[in-house]
């Protein structure tokens, strides 16, 4: 719109609902308290509006229009391939827009309705949010070339309480998750010298012989390559897992597509070291 028809709509708009919605100056305009207050059942509308028009068109055609992926950092370098290359081959006429953020920002998204679909480390225990498990997989044991745990298989969950574990930064899933799993093998409070933001760096901390860190299998392949400095040890059964889900918001209106998805990635993801569910 231009700004004399955006101005003529405003001025509409708070005469006929009999209040200022703007502050305005010669130099600004700001929101009234009035406008600050309605604003909010503004949005809230336009999100039932916005609602609305996806059932209509998950009604018309399915699989078709945008979807908005979200995806955590420990988990897009090593599904996303396997992901795309499924609705290319099974949903062409489906937008899919990948967005890669931590699982708060995430969920942050999703509750405001800026995601439709998220891929994640679950469980999430968010009321409001509906789990599609994927898969569990298992961590395992990267170490420098040199460490005595290097290449073991049976690697009992105890010999965790004496290594040196390198983390992700705050706000990881993955981290979180590693650090339960050391509070299961009886090691207390982990002190933490050294932290990375991605799996790439942390890796190469552990070929630079600073540690050792935790992967998921699905991991393993990418971030070992790049390094020769590097081996992979295996736990003992049962090995810590973690748990792969789409995630949706509870009634949407795409929930009986997002379960569809959620099948079909499945079978596609079997060529991978998990244990589809």
């Amino acid at each position: 719109m231009s700004q004399p028809a955006l101005s003529g709509a405003v001025s509409a708009l708070e005469e006929a609902l009999g209040v200022q919605l703007l502050e305005r100056t010669t130099r600004k305009v700001l929101l009234s308290p009035a406008g600050e207050r309605l604003a909010v059942r503004a949005k809230a509308v336009l999100d039932e509006v916005e609602a609305l028009m996806e059932e209509a068109d998950a009604v018309k055609a399915p699989f078709t229009g945008a979807l908005r992926l979200g995806v955590i950092p420990t988990v897009a370098p090593y599904l996303l391939p396997t992901v795309l290359a499924l609705v290319h081959e099974k949903y062409p006429d489906l937008d899919l827009q990948v967005h890669e953020e931590q699982t708060s920002s995430l969920l942050e998204g999703l509750a405001a309705g800026r995601l439709d679909l998220l891929l994640l480390a679950v469980p999430l225990g968010v009321p409001g949010v509906t789990e599609l498990p994927l898969f569990d997989e298992d961590f395992v044991l990267v170490t420098p070339l040199d460490h005595w745990l290097g290449g073991r298989e049976g690697i009992p969950r105890e010999a965790l309480r004496e290594l040196n574990l390198l983390l992700l930064d705050e706000g990881h899933c993955l981290r979180d998750q590693a650090l339960d799993i050391c509070r299961e093998a009886g090691r207390g409070d982990l002190p933490v010298t050294t932290t990375a933001a991605g799996l790439s760096t942390l890796v190469q901390l552990v070929a630079g012989g600073l540690g050792v860190t935790l992967l998921p299998r699905t991991a393993v392949r990418v971030e070992t390559s790049r390094s020769s400095q590097l081996l992979t040890g295996y736990f003992a059964d049962p090995a810590p897992t973690r748990r792969v889900a789409l995630a949706m918001r509870t009634g949407a209106a795409r929930a009986a597509e997002y379960e569809e998805l959620a099948g079909a990635l499945r079978e596609a993801l079997r060529p991978l070291p998990v244990r589809v569910l």
